[in-house]
This record gives C-alpha cells, structure tokens and sequence, in this order.
C-alpha cells in the first residue's frame, strides 16, 4: 500500500481549520454594547452600574495599559436559537499566544451577580441549552486591559509595568460580542479530529495504529459535506467511533488529571490584578464543575481564597459548594505559593500553620500535601516542616526546567537535613498547565523516569495566570483519553488520590537527600535587593515584636498581647514572600508597591515592640536582646556613645551594667587593631591583610573585601538567571576617591572607603571593628546607576576548605567547593540566608550579612602549594526586564567577616548582625519568658498560642548539625508542656521538672513546645 500520510495530514488539518471550527457556532446575532472607561483603579460593581455608556462599536480600540473598560450589553435571544444551545460569545481582541496576562474580563448579571469569565481560550458564556427563544440578555462586563509584557519575547526593557510609565494608548481592539448558537456536533467533531490527529502525530511511522487512525480520518473526511458540515457532522463522527473506541493497552502508563489554574499572586500585573483574576478564573471553575461531574479542580494558595471570600461573596459561596461537593480541591496548605530558598524558617512554618488552618476553618478540610509546581528550587528544610505541618505529599514541577543536568525521578522520597522524608512527586508532562494534547501525552510517558517500577504520574491541567483555568475543551479531551489505544489512560481524580496510588504501587522509590536545586533562575537570589532586604528586616522585626510581647504580656499588667495585628502583619509578609516577588521576578510595579509595604510593616512593628517594652515600666535606659544568645558587644546610646554591655540571651540589661571593658581598639593609620584581629586597609581600599592574634594566623590569600563589577546578560531571563558567562567580563573596583578614619574610640574602629564607579554610582563603606569581638563589619551605602551589571564582594581565604557551609531555613547545607561533576558545577551560584562558612580541619571563617542570599564560592591552589578557597557575596544586579528600573537607587546594608569562627559562631553571629540590640527605657527588669542550656539548641521562636489561651509557644532547633542535649527554663511559673505540630496541636507530653523541661534533639531537629502557665 502506498504511503500517503502527507496527503492525509494535510488534508485533515485544512478542513478542520478552515471549515469545520469555523462552523462551530451555526448562527449569531450581536449584542447592543455601550462602554464606560473607568477612570483610575478599579471600581466597584455599584459604581460602575451607576455610569454614563456611551454606544460601542465592534472594531473599535478600547482599554489603556492597566485601564478598567465597563461594557454594558443588551440583546434577544431570536425565536430560531429555540431548541438549541445559546451562548454569549465575547472577543475583546485578544492577542499574542499566551491566554494569561492580557485582556480579560469577568460577566455580570445586572444584579451584579458574577456569571464566568471571558478569556482568549474560554470566551463563552453559557444563555440557555436549550433556548426558548425571546430570552432578553443584559450584562455588565468588567474587561480589564492588563499589557502583554511578554509580547517581545521578553527580550526588550518595556514601560508597560508600571501604571506610571505605561501611557495611555489603547492596546486593544473589540472584535466580537454575539449571542450565538453552539453546534454541538460540529464542536464535537472538532475535538474528535484534534484528539485523534495529535495521537496520530506523535506514534512511531512503522505504528499500525498511526496508520489506522490516519486512514479512518481520511475516510471520515469523505463523509464531510463541505456544503453541509452542520448537517454532515454526525455522520462524521458515527465514522470516527471506531478509532475513538478502541482501549488502550493493559500496559498503558496512567495519568491522573486534576484541574489546576496557576495564578501567579503577582508578577506580570499588581497584587490588585490578581485579586480580579481569581474571581475571574474561580467563576469560571464553579461553572464548569457544573457541566462536568467528574471534575476536581486543585487550587492553593489561602491568600488568594481569601481576597475572593472578602470582595467576591457570591463566587466564594459557588466555591464552598464544589468543595462539599468535592469537585474543588483546597491544596498546598501555604498562605501563598512562597519562593522555596529565600524566606526564613519561621517564615515557611507560618506560610504552613496560615495556609492549612484557613482551610481546615472554612472548609473542614485539612490538607495533606505540599503544592508548589513553579518555585525557583527548594530548600532542604522543607521535608521536615512539611511534615511537622501534617502533610504527607511534595509537588513541584520546576524542577524540569534544569539547565545541566536531567533530574533522575519523577517519583521519589525527598530526604531532608534532619533525615525527615516526605514522598514527592515531579509531574513528567514538564507542565502544570497541560491540555491533554497529544504531544504532552506522549512526552509524559516518554520523559517518565520510573518506568518498570511504577504506571502513574500527574497532570495539572488548565490556563493559568488569568487563562481562565481549565476549559469544556480540555474536559472533553480528557473523557475521549481515559481509554484509548496508543495513549496514556487519563484519570481525572484528587491529588490525594493519585498520591496514595503512588505510593502504594512504589513505596520502595528512590531516595534524594538535601536541596532540590534548580539549575536556573539563580539569580533570584540577587535582584530586588531592597525587596529581598524588606523581607530579612520583615521577619526579624515580627521575631522581636512577638518576643516582647509575650514578654510583656506575662510579666506587665494590663498589657494584651496584640493577636489581630501580629496575625496580619505576618500575613502581609507572607504574601510578598510569593515566588514571583520575593525572587525580584515581578515588573517595577509590583516592587514599588512591595518597597512601600515593608516600609509600612517595619512601621506597625516598630511601635509594636516599643509599646510592649514600654508596658514594662519607663524610666532607666535598658539594652534589650533579642537574639537566641547571650551578646557582650559594643551599642551605641541613645546619644550615639559607644558602651560595652552584656545582656543574656532574649533579655534585657542596664545600658550601663558596669560591664568589664575589653581591650580597647586602636586606628593606625590604614590598621585597626583589638587584640583580637588586625585589620589592614590597603591604598586601593580592599583588605590587604586580617590577621587573627588569636590563632596567630593570616586569614586573607589575597585581596579581601573586593569589589568586582561583572558585566551581566543573561541568555533569556534577565531578572530570573545569571549565566556562566557572567564570570568572563569584569571590572575590579580599585580607585577608591577616599580613605578616611571616621572613629577612633576605645571601643570601636572604622575606616570609610568611597569609591565613584561605572555610571554615576558611588559605594561608601565604613569598615568597622570593635571592641571584644573578631568580626569585622562593612557597612555598605550604595548609589547605584548601573545596567546589566552584578556586584560581588570577594573574600579569598588561606583555607582548604572541601565544603562550603551555608545557612538555610532551621540549619544549614555543605556543598563541595570542587567541580568533579557537572551537579557541582552547575552550582557556580548558591543561596544562603544569614552566613556562609568556610573550614578546614582546626580552623573556619564565616562571611555573615543582613540582607543578602546569593553567592558563589570556589577554591584554587597557589604556587606556594596553598589553598585559597574564596566567598563571594552576591550585593546588587541591574536587569532590565521585566523591571526597566530594577535596584536603581540607594542600598544600606552590612555584611561581616568573622575569622576563626565555628559553625556555632556564624550561627550566633547571624542572629547578631540581623537582631540589633535594641536601647529603650524600661525600669522593668523582666526575666527572659525561656533561656537554654545546651550547645546547638537555638530558640527560633517565641510567641503566645495562636488560639488566645495564653500559653507560651517556643519553637526550638538543633543548630550545629550534630546531637543536642539541654533545658529549656521558662521565665514564669510551669504547669505543663506538650510537644505540638506547626499548627500548636499536641503530639505528646514532655519531660518537665519545676520551671524546667528537657529538651534532645536529634541534627537539624525543629521541635516546638507549648508550655502552659501557672
């Protein structure tokens, strides 16, 4: 037999385009429509009710950058639609081949009632199936027209992002609104070629079952009157049952479906755009879980139920409905989608106790996995919070999107740093936004990692990010793929389900230990500096505001621990720690709302914790510690003296306690000096020389401290990724404009280095050290101006160091400083959060900050046969898309080096540099609620029980990365103490004896405690 499949390919695909979806809808008529440009935001439906229309005409222009366009459309259903399927079908002039992230709009009943949404792949509405005819039709639709900032391929600086730079030319043209009959059988038909045509692509050529279906489309398309395709279409598709019927094979991999609309808390749009597009998309869903019975949509993220509960009571009411009747699935239990490296362990505790009791309080529902498919990596903390949080399951899909190296299971238990594992699962689809096309069907069995030892993977499927969520078409899809030959079984079920399927068919999977690092986007660690430096401050202010209070609240009369406030500062935290703000991802809009968001919480906080110490009694000047460890350092007063001053760990002392001086600090010339390190500034103003008096030991193998310019274009991403290249074009920064001694106090040092660079910017450090202490800090002003530009800040030390060690969320990780393999290579950029460490055996140095997650480290052997293994810290980026303006302006922030550090040093050091000693009046001289005993127990947490019992609620963990014994002595009397879950609910008694209670960890163990007062 000859081959003709060109013939048969090309025939079937020109009559499907060109004559048979085109027939689709059998008859329309047009609305009357009549528009009102909202000036400004958004407004509410009221108001908009209220506005003068003006006629519209199709064809015309409509819709600034970020402008909300009102239509009002009236028509009759004609007498002839009786009988039949009547839809409104609404166009706004949709563009570009990404339904999310455009023109979208939601459909009103004149009562204000929302009915669905109109999006470019979902542009119905349903009327009436069947129509009586006479039906008059009026709506209200609220279009919103949101600029296509991926229009250029993301290549170009747009001035689309932000409402300021936008302009307000009209993006787009309104093409259609008709009240139109649906042909069912045409509609049909279509989905019947389209299924069988993609299998039929994508079998093998010498596949009988390729050129079965080929031959059965061939011959149903005899059958298509070209003339008649309405009256034809039946006939058709009765030619096409054979082919649709036959079952897949025994062996056929499955995959579990389950409807799922990614909507991104805020990237490409404001925070205030998402809030419509969840109404939007959440419309949508609750319609089609009417017309699907078999539907479950998987939806995350409480922040954003919570805006559709709070300004959209009648889609919140359709979405409690499909979740009783379990057609939505509330999953995830995070208050957002959370970037998974940069937000501190605390943070991700209450992105988890947040997200699961919004579920379990609206909906009954406690859920039980972890649902995070598009952050930028995940830390090694998280299978342990996940678990302590009750959740049995990890999705993310990220992963895919590997630069180097092909990740090696789709099905596996995660193991983290504490040797908690949780089963995890990477959909192979390489997709959260599937549509059951035959390419991603055969690319999910293809890309399957776990063939031979397990049969199903996952599949999200739906448009996301304003998309609209999954279609009719799509279900449709779903229903002719959950039994066909040639193709994977498609099984549209609760994610739940397919997890315990999962596991029970592969229990025995294989397991992966410590971080899933993404091998891309590592520049997220970086951009945003002032969003990212927002964040640090953020939950270190909620840290010491929720310490003092619960200090004040068990030791001050009167004073009522501030639940409602505390619960939604966190919250607003939380919300901007999403993996498209947090990371510096999102356009400039997004950051200038974000920037000033912080600015407002650091605020509220501020007047938080001053009114909690204040409560304990004004009068006598007091250093208050926030920090897990007892601190004697150098403070300044309130008149900016420096004092020495002693205070115990999450205590307070007198600012003038008669602490015993140390030796005092001397400034030479360019060298300071304390008696514990010597510190020389070289002419060019990096660090020619620290040496540790101590150790007797130079700590530097070249030049410390120095400041590199590296030029910076990355291959795509701008804002998400730094290439390898990155590391071949460079500027050292050596021509400092000045050098000057700035302190010379017996109890502190500095020397400032201003350095003019590059485009108009300007870097002043004040490089200080003080009395009683190693550290050196480098209090860094920038004025930066640059474009496509990173700046590093180097640290080569005279150590052989096999291993870096950097902080993470409750511990920290070991990476190898070689490049035996390309997985070690791939890492040519790591995140870290509070310190990064370096050792060889007998001696260590640690590089502390306050605000910054990037860095890079490697390792060189000199001439002299040494090793110079150096830190670099990764200070501020200037991508250009999708943000024109991104880290334009002043950056304050302080990073340390602190020589002959233990693990256990850098750790006490980061909660030193982060938490500031805090100088107040305060004639109270409260006991600390809880102090330790006990090497590597650090106290994370200290805060009363979020059910307003007043008890006390201390979260604890093992800090070293080895075993822990210690006790834990409360400040107040002790009834009782239970070890809890996330969520402050019991898992069992603990050991208490008096005021005390025994504390063992195991390395990396996160423990929390409720303890109840007596």
């Amino acid at each position: 037999m000859h081959d003709e499949r060109r013939r048969i390919e090309e025939r079937v695909e020109r009559l499907q385009n060109q004559r048979i979806k085109p027939a689709i809808y059998a008859a329309t008529v047009p609305f009357e429509v009549a528009a009102w440009q909202a000036p400004g935001e958004p407004v509410s439906f009221e108001e908009a009710a209220a506005a003068p229309y003006e006629p519209f005409a199709m064809d015309t222009p409509w819709g600034p950058p970020w402008g909300t366009t009102w239509f009002r459309m009236h028509g009759e259903v004609p007498a002839e639609f009786a009988g039949r399927r009547v839809e409104a079908v609404i166009d706004l002039g949709f563009v570009g081949d990404w339904p999310g992230n455009q023109a979208e709009a939601l459909v009103h009943l004149t009562d204000g009632t929302p009915l669905k949404a109109v999006n470019p792949l979902n542009q119905y509405v349903r009327i009436a199936d069947p129509a009586t005819g006479g039906e008059v039709i009026d709506y209200l639709v609220e279009a919103a027209s949101n600029p296509d900032i991926l229009a250029n391929d993301f290549r170009e600086p747009t001035p689309l992002g932000d409402v300021l730079t936008a302009g307000d030319k009209p993006l787009y043209t309104f093409k259609r609104a008709d009240i139109a009959v649906l042909d069912e059988d045409v509609w049909h038909l279509d989905l019947d070629i389209q299924v069988l045509r993609e299998l039929m692509l994508e079998l093998g050529e010498h596949d009988p079952r390729r050129h079965e279906i080929a031959h059965a489309l061939d011959h149903a398309m005899d059958l298509l009157d070209l003339d008649d395709i309405s009256g034809s279409a039946a006939a058709v598709r009765e030619a096409l049952k054979p082919a649709l019927s036959k079952p897949a094979h025994a062996s056929a991999h499955v995959i579990s479906g389950v409807g799922h609309a990614h909507i991104d808390s805020a990237w490409l749009w404001p925070i205030r755009e998402t809030k419509r597009k969840t109404s939007r998309t959440f419309s949508n869903v609750t319609s089609l879980a009417d017309e699907y019975e078999e539907f479950i949509f998987a939806c995350s993220q409480a922040q954003q139920y919570e805006w559709v509960r709070d300004n959209y009571p009648q889609v919140w009411a359709r979405i409690q409905e499909s979740v009783k009747r379990g057609q939505w699935a509330p999953v995830g239990g995070m208050w957002v989608e959370s970037d998974g490296n940069l937000p501190g362990g605390e943070a991700i505790a209450r992105q988890l106790v947040h997200g699961k009791r919004f579920f379990i309080e609206h909906f009954g529902i406690e859920t039980k996995g972890v649902w995070l498919p598009d952050s930028f990596g995940y830390n090694a903390a998280y299978p342990q919070l996940a678990k302590l949080a009750g959740n049995e399951w990890f999705l993310t899909q990220k992963i895919s999107w590997n630069q180097t190296n092909k990740f090696p299971h789709h099905t596996f238990w995660w193991e983290g740093i504490d040797g908690t594992r949780i089963f995890t699962h990477f959909p192979p689809v390489d997709t959260y936004n599937a549509r059951f096309s035959g390419e991603e069907m055969s690319r999910a069995v293809r890309n399957y990692a776990e063939k031979g030892a397990a049969t199903r993977s996952l599949a999200p499927f739906g448009w996301g990010d304003g998309g609209g969520g999954p279609t009719r078409e799509i279900m449709e899809r779903a229903r002719r793929l959950k039994d066909l030959e040639g193709s994977p079984r498609v099984e549209v079920e609760h994610p739940d389900a397919f997890f315990a399927k999962a596991r029970a068919e592969y229990e025995d999977a294989p397991v992966w230990v410590g971080e899933l690092y993404l091998e891309l986007h590592r520049a997220t660690y970086t951009s945003q500096a002032r969003t990212k430096q927002g964040n640090r401050r953020s939950e270190h202010k909620l840290r010491e505001a929720e310490l003092w209070a619960t200090t004040a609240a068990l030791h001050a009369p009167g004073y009522s621990y501030p639940h409602e406030k505390l619960d939604r500062l966190w919250k607003t935290v939380l919300l901007h720690q999403f993996h498209d703000i947090l990371p510096g991802s999102s356009i400039a809009w997004v950051h200038r709302e974000a920037e000033a968001e912080y600015a407002r919480v650091a605020e509220e906080l501020e007047v938080l914790t001053a009114e909690a110490v204040t409560a304990l009694g004004g009068g006598t000047s007091r250093v208050f510690n926030t920090s897990p460890y007892d601190r004697a350092e150098v403070v300044r007063d309130t008149a900016g003296t420096p004092v020495y001053v002693e205070v115990p760990a999450s205590g307070s002392a007198p600012l003038t306690g008669g602490a015993e001086a140390p030796q005092p600090v001397t400034v030479t010339g360019r060298v300071i000096d304390n008696g514990l390190v010597r510190v020389e500034i070289a002419e060019d103003g990096t660090l020619s020389s620290v040496y540790d008096l101590r150790a007797g030991r130079e700590v530097l193998a070249d030049q410390g401290n120095l400041l590199r310019l590296h030029t910076d274009l990355p291959n795509y991403w701008d804002a998400w990724d730094v290439d390898k290249h990155y590391k071949n074009r460079y500027t050292d920064l050596l021509d400092p404009s000045e050098i000057t001694v700035v302190d010379e106090d017996p109890l502190l040092g500095s020397v400032r280095v201003t350095r003019p660079f590059g485009n108009g910017s300007t870097i002043v450090q004040t490089i200080t050290v003080r009395a009683g202490s190693p550290r050196i800090d480098f209090e860094t002003d920038i004025d930066w101006h640059e474009a496509e530009k990173f700046l590093k800040a180097g640290f080569p030390v005279d150590i052989r160091a096999a291993h870096s060690s950097a902080e993470i969320q409750f511990g920290h990780v070991q990476r190898p400083t070689h490049t035996n393999t390309s997985w070690e290579a791939a890492r040519f950029e790591v995140s870290g959060h509070r310190w990064v460490h370096l050792a060889e055996p007998g001696y260590g140095v640690a590089v502390i900050n306050d605000s910054t997650y990037g860095h890079d480290v490697s390792r060189t052997v000199r001439e002299d046969g040494g090793t110079t293994t150096t830190v670099r810290l990764s200070l501020v980026r200037a991508p250009r898309v999708p943000d024109p303006g991104a880290d334009q302006g002043r950056h304050r922030f302080t990073y340390s080096l602190l020589p002959g550090a233990s693990i256990e040093d850098a750790v006490e050091a980061g909660y030193a540099l982060n938490l500031p000693l805090r100088v107040a009046d305060s004639a109270g001289e409260p006991q600390p609620v809880v102090s330790v005993d006990g090497a590597g127990v650090t106290v994370e947490a200290v805060k009363l029980a979020d059910d307003a019992s007043g008890d006390v609620v201390v979260r604890l963990y093992e800090s070293r990365g080895g075993r822990a014994q210690g006790v834990l002595r409360t400040g107040f009397p002790l009834a009782g103490a239970q070890v809890t879950d996330l969520l402050e609910r019991p898992l069992e008694d603990a050991a208490t004896d008096g005021d005390t209670v025994a504390v063992e960890l195991r390395p990396f163990q996160i423990l929390t405690l409720r303890l109840r007062r007596g």
